[in-house]
């Protein structure tokens, strides 16, 4: 049996979407509250490390997830670029806020700072997944 007893695991499979929620929550409200991209992606990358705890993963399974995440972390960082680039394109300056900023106070009011964090939260979440992974893999390699 892999991972932890099954009342581990009954908790995780419960608390778990209740982590990756909040992660969300904190990357959308982040021009808004205390919060943004870098800590909702670490509360992101929290959850699924908790999950791989829990439930424990094959090293082939490991390496799929370890890919997967390394794909997230440059699709993050190509939607931060990506949105520095339109601001370029559209308006002549290097991030410059090309959407309306909309009313105080209000979860679109943010201009491009929303989608910044939205990037920078998928970009953290994944880099640190994948950091998680390449620590749990030396397990394997010292076996060897």
């Amino acid at each position: 049996m892999r991972g932890m007893s099954l009342v581990v695991k009954v908790v995780t499979n419960i608390v778990v979407g209740f982590i990756f929620i909040y992660g969300v929550y904190i990357i959308l409200h982040g021009h808004l509250t205390p919060g943004g991209g870098f800590a909702g992606g670490v509360i992101i990358a929290g959850a699924l490390v908790l999950r791989i705890l829990a439930f424990g993963v094959e090293p082939v399974s490991e390496k799929r997830a370890e890919e997967r995440a390394s794909a997230f972390e440059s699709l993050g960082a190509l939607l931060f670029i990506g949105i520095a680039f339109a601001g370029l394109i559209i308006g002549g300056a290097f991030f410059l806020n090309f959407l309306p900023q909309g009313t105080p106070l209000r979860l679109l009011s943010g201009g491009i700072i929303p989608l910044c964090n939205i990037a920078i939260g998928i970009k953290v979440g994944a880099g640190l997944f994948t950091i998680f992974l390449a620590l749990a893999a030396i397990k394997y390699v010292m076996e060897d």
